[in-house]
């Protein structure tokens, strides 16, 4: 997930998007067959960048630059007719999938365990509670199930919105395509992988990454659950469950002994802050006409940090549940 987020996998795709759309250009006549052939040896520096942004102050610019200080007389036509936004937005909704896809792999993991762990107490007598209080017996296995159920809800949520964020878009300035032919998108986003939106403004409008990082705030908020359920389950007066808790390990520098829940709560914690995203999300739809970019500087934080703290906290609730201490005659 980090290579995914990172400046160097960032500009890949840059690349890629840029390399697309002179393909697309070619299959239409505009690029010379013999300068195609010379563009797919394109590249970037990343040194060279940072040099040229300290001039331009304009991050895609940089690129273009040290992408076109590659190549020969042919680097005329990289960027032919695009603006901006085409190139980061349809960058954005690649890094989403890859992203998606590592995520929807940590939830197939999770359910496995869950599963299994399930089967294996399906006759394991509990209490049942309601408002904290000892109500009916139920089984662990029930509650275990209740679980999988909900993640495979999760599974099929992120799916959703792993498709709504697969688009992209070569429209040029404002969305009209005057410098750029629809075509050209349709080709270029096909090469990618990816569907052209139907329709843009200078952007791919933003209810598309509300939508998937609400879905990830909505996963992290199942793994809070789960994680809180654990949390009262391991009080002492309680020890119907436990976390994992290695040879060695200490609870406390004042009282080492303790074995506290320090996992789940830490998946409580980070399910807080990838919520926040989300509403940073949401207020990242509204934006003047046919663009701004107040959504941009909210964005390179909340897209990379929410996909890396779901990661990790899917990580670190597989391991837990991997590992569940389990007290039947409690």
């Amino acid at each position: 997930m980090k290579r995914v987020w990172s400046d160097e996998g960032k500009f890949e795709k840059w690349l890629n998007v840029e390399l697309a759309v002179c393909e697309a250009w070619a299959e239409l006549g505009a690029i010379p067959r013999e300068d195609l052939a010379r563009l797919r040896k394109a590249g970037f520096n990343l040194g060279r960048y940072e040099e040229i942004l300290k001039v331009t102050h304009h991050d895609v610019t940089a690129f273009v630059n040290t992408v076109a200080e590659s190549l020969g007389p042919e680097s005329r036509f990289i960027h032919l007719g695009l603006t901006s936004s085409d190139i980061m937005d349809t960058a954005t909704s690649l890094q989403l999938l890859e992203a998606a896809d590592i995520l929807g792999h940590d939830i197939a993991g999770l359910l496995e365990i869950l599963r299994k762990r399930a089967v294996e107490h399906k006759h394991t007598i509990m209490i049942g509670r309601t408002h904290g209080v000892h109500a009916e017996p139920i089984t662990f296995g029930l509650k275990l199930s209740i679980w999988v159920k909900e993640m495979e809800r999760n599974a099929q949520r992120l799916a959703d919105a792993r498709k709504i964020v697969g688009v992209g878009k070569i429209s040029g300035a404002v969305g009209t395509y005057a410098t750029v032919q629809p075509e050209v998108e349709e080709i270029a986003c096909a090469r990618l992988g990816l569907a052209a939106a139907p329709v843009s403004s200078q952007i791919i409008q933003r209810d598309r990454h509300a939508q998937f990082v609400t879905t990830l705030a909505i996963i992290a908020s199942s793994l809070e659950k789960f994680a809180t359920e654990i949390r009262g389950l391991q009080k002492t007066e309680v020890l119907e469950a436990e976390e994992p808790f290695e040879a060695g390990q200490t609870g406390s520098s004042a009282m080492p002994h303790k074995r506290n829940p320090e996992l789940c709560e830490r998946v409580c914690g980070l399910a807080r802050l990838v919520r926040g995203h989300a509403l940073t999300s949401m207020e990242n739809m509204a934006l003047w006409h046919e663009r701004d970019i107040s959504h941009s500087s909210a964005e390179r934080i909340i897209l990379p940090d929410s996909c890396l703290a779901l990661d990790y906290t899917l990580g670190i609730f597989t391991y837990v549940m991997t590992g569940l201490q389990v007290y039947p005659e409690h």
